[in-house]
């Protein structure tokens, strides 16, 4: 299983709300003992592995993230692939698992749709919409850091989020079950 989340490369763009998939990623790996992630030169990934679940970070920038993706995909013959990244149409808080769906205007997903050819992978959707609605330039505001306020409801969602993960790897074939109990 490749599980791939997305957001920017660099001290620049550390916990910002489009790294989010990162800070995800970064939390399971920690949670569950997986190794330090190390660069993989072919993908152009961070990548950590253990059994049979492999971790990755692309390290291009979001919207080339399907690279890294495909590369990953044929070296390593997942069994499938999970998302996780920011969602600007979600509230901050929230989850939604969803799968084979478009990339509802997220480029790292379009990036990955393409490149794969395929909407067939499960997308762990974290919402980062503040309380105010949506932005008028989202493109800006996704590339912010969040606010102290915003950072206490992140660390629950984030976790909330890892919880999904381990779930939906336990569970296997029962994403029906998982969605149902992670997209309130």
């Amino acid at each position: 299983m490749l599980i791939v989340g997305l957001g920017n490369p660099g001290k620049k763009f550390e916990n910002t709300r489009h790294n989010i998939g990162f800070s995800v990623i970064d939390q399971f790996a920690k949670k569950n003992n997986f190794p330090a992630f190390k660069l993989d030169k072919k993908s152009n990934a961070l990548i950590s592995e253990r059994g049979e679940v492999l971790l990755a970070k692309p390290q291009t920038f979001m919207n080339e993230s399907g690279k890294a993706a495909r590369v990953l995909n044929s070296k390593y013959k997942a069994s499938s692939i999970i998302v996780v990244h920011d969602d600007i149409d979600l509230p901050l808080g929230k989850i939604k698992i969803v799968k084979s769906r478009g990339s509802a205007g997220h480029k790292g997903v379009e990036s990955i749709i393409k490149e794969l050819g395929s909407e067939d992978f499960i997308r762990v959707r974290i919402g980062i919409l503040p309380e105010t609605g949506k932005p008028e330039n989202p493109e800006k505001f996704v590339l912010k850091k969040f606010g102290a306020k915003e950072k206490e409801i992140l660390e629950s969602v984030i976790n909330k989020a890892v919880s999904a993960l381990e779930t939906v790897i336990k569970d296997g074939d029962g994403l029906e079950k998982v969605m149902n109990e992670y997209n309130r």
